[in-house]
């Protein structure tokens, strides 16, 4: 359904150019469930907000963005992003639960007028129809009393309430795909399951393609049929949930995972964890982002030439010179 290709990403700032996303390239198809995995900073929630054309008027975008129809196929770059084109297939046909509802939801309308926008916008005409929708909609999401949440304003409502408030704002038009991020990361852990049970069987009865961004692997566990992993907005490695959690190959994703708490582990024993921190992608020159905190990195190789992506068994793809990847042709801006 959705084709992303070579996209990037850059924002003009003081010091130069910040690339959050340097040439990703992804795809997702009908009824799939893809998660997107990475540390703060990785240009996860950048590449996906591209996709609605939310990003912000000092970014440089490139690339293509492929929308698939049964009649045609549309590149999103090249439609304005307020547009009335554009306007149709954001949440008429790509919708997004953005990760914090309490600054996603406007704080002076009422939950159920924000949500009603947007049927009348793309769905209902009738105004009594929309504000009946709405109420079955805040229903089905498991909102209790929606009726009295409909006239309520976001800061009446608790934290799972919004997230919820939110979800149904997002499948209101039932769109085919579905962007999450980061739905969960502020719930307590009882209602986490609850919203991702939500997800899911909303997911299954509408058919809906799912792009799920999370730090959490445990939700990627339960939720993703693929598994594709960001670092310093380049895709470093992608498989499906079942390859990647029994034999990672990128020593980025091996170390996501050793971090993982475990119960097994003896008592009062340190916690693996990554040195240092994702860098500032300001002005980035050759070689693998991950160098500096890599415990394979090879000086020589990996400090001055940047690896592409190459396939390491069927569906597994890889980008790391420990798998006999090549330099890349074509460096970042």
């Amino acid at each position: 359904m959705l084709e992303i290709k070579d996209l990037k990403v850059s924002f003009k700032v003081r010091e130069g150019w910040l690339n959050a996303v340097s040439g990703l390239d992804l795809s997702i198809s009908r009824g799939q469930s893809l998660g997107l995995i990475g540390e703060s900073g990785c240009g996860k929630t950048v590449a996906m907000q591209t996709l609605l054309r939310l990003e912000p008027a000092n970014a440089r975008v490139s690339g293509e963005i492929l929308l698939h129809s049964e009649s045609e196929s549309v590149d999103l770059l090249m439609l304005k992003a307020m547009g009335d084109e554009m306007r149709a297939i954001r949440w008429g046909t790509i919708s997004m639960i953005f990760q914090e509802p309490m600054k996603a939801f406007s704080p002076v309308h009422t939950i159920g007028s924000q949500i009603m926008e947007a049927l009348i916008l793309h769905r209902i005409d009738d105004h009594k129809e929309a504000v009946s929708a709405t109420v079955d909609l805040l229903r089905k999401v498991g909102i209790s009393n929606p009726e009295q949440r409909f006239e309520e304003y976001p800061h009446q409502l608790s934290g799972g309430m919004r997230q919820r408030a939110m979800i149904a704002m997002a499948l209101c038009c039932t769109p085919p795909i579905l962007i999450a991020d980061e739905p969960t990361t502020a719930l307590d852990v009882t209602i986490q399951a609850q919203v991702l049970a939500l997800i899911k069987s909303l997911q299954e009865e509408y058919g809906i393609s799912l792009i799920f961004i999370t730090h959490d692997l445990g939700v990627i566990a339960e939720v993703s049929d693929q598994v594709a992993v960001m670092y310093l907005g380049k895709l470093v490695e992608y498989c499906d949930v079942d390859t990647l959690f029994h034999d990672p190959l990128h020593p980025y994703t091996r170390a996501l995972l050793e971090s993982i708490p475990e119960i097994s582990r003896p008592p009062l024993t340190e916690l693996p964890a990554i040195d240092g921190s994702v860098p500032v992608p300001l002005n980035i020159g050759d070689g693998c982002g991950f160098y500096d905190r890599c415990i394979n990195a090879q000086q020589g190789l990996c400090d001055i030439k940047t690896p592409e992506m190459i396939e390491h068994g069927a569906g597994h793809k890889v980008r790391c010179f420990l798998y006999g990847s090549t330099e890349e042709t074509e460096v970042n801006p």
